[in-house]
Order: C-alpha cells, then structure tokens, then sequence
C-alpha cells in the first residue's frame, strides 16, 4: 500500500505485521506522552501481538516516511444497528513530532476513510480530547463534526469485573 502526494511524496503505507508489535508499542506510548496520559499506558508489546495480530482484534497502518517509521492508524470494526452496517473507529491516529506537517496525518485518516469505503462501512469514528485544538482544526478540516449530543461511558479495572459479576446494586425503583 503505497500512497503519496504533495509533501507524503515520500510517504508509504504499509500494514503492520506481528515483527512491528515493539514499533505499535512505541507509537502508543508516544501518544500518551502527547495526550500527558503516559501513566495510564498498561499495554504491553506481548498483548499487542496477542490481540492485534494473533487474535485479530484491530489493525495497524504503519507509515514510513524516507524509510523511517514516522506514524500509525490502529482501528477496528464497530457496528450500526442504525446504519445496518459495520463501521470502522480509529483507536489511535498519531505521527511523531519530528515528522509533522508533511501531511503524513492526512494520509493515515485517508487511507482509514478509503479502507471503511472500500468494505462498505457505514461510519468512521474517533474520539478526540476536547483540549487538543490542533488535532479538532483538522478533524473538521477533513469533514468530521463532533457529536456533541453524545457522552462516551467507560468501567474499566476493579469496576468492570464487579460490573461483569453482577457486583452493583439494583437502582432504586420509583
């Protein structure tokens, strides 16, 4: 898969293989340096392996840039019972610093928008953290509009476990 036009002339995509778990890892954690969330990084090279390419759970675009590795898409399938249709959400969309402004992050998103496309997905979606003006200019700069209609809920850890073991209590009837 290689793309390129303008300043990603020099650009290639490729996907990712189980040999470039270190490098997905790496990405990741370079994207919670920058979202100032590196605390919350529990991943491990050995689970990417396991549930990106063993399990098949997500996919990864690696994108090169003068034959170093310069940025990643991590996504995977999502479903609309409204749509009718599979649509894809991009977990992770992030360049590294030294290779910004070249247009490499405009061509992840592309490359990710022509994947949905081309198997006939009805959405694309992501979320963004509401401080990182950079990265919302270019969201809408691409088209994509917020929704800010919607709130993303989360049980993670401990309250998962509690929540998959029917540990909650029963809310109060009216």
């Amino acid at each position: 898969m290689s793309e390129g036009n303008g300043k990603s002339s020099e650009a290639v995509l490729r996907y990712a293989e189980a040999k470039d778990a270190p490098l997905v890892f790496d990405f990741v954690r370079g994207l919670a340096e920058y979202e100032h969330l590196l605390e919350q990084v529990t991943a491990t090279v050995e689970g990417l392996r396991r549930f990106i390419f063993e399990e098949k759970r997500a996919e990864v675009l690696i994108c090169e840039y003068g034959g170093r590795a310069a940025g990643f898409a991590l996504f995977f399938y999502t479903f609309s019972t409204f749509v009718g249709k599979p649509g894809i959400y991009i977990e992770d969309i992030f360049v590294k610093p030294e290779f910004r402004k070249k247009g490499l992050g405009k061509l992840l998103l592309a490359a990710v928008a022509k994947i949905a496309v081309e198997r006939d997905c009805g959405r694309l979606e992501w979320a963004c953290l509401d401080w990182n003006e950079p990265s919302i200019v270019f969201y809408k700069s691409r088209g994509a509009r917020p929704l800010s209609e919607w709130t993303t809920y989360r049980v993670a850890g401990e309250e998962l476990k509690k929540l998959a073991s029917g540990g909650f209590p029963r809310p109060d009837s009216p």
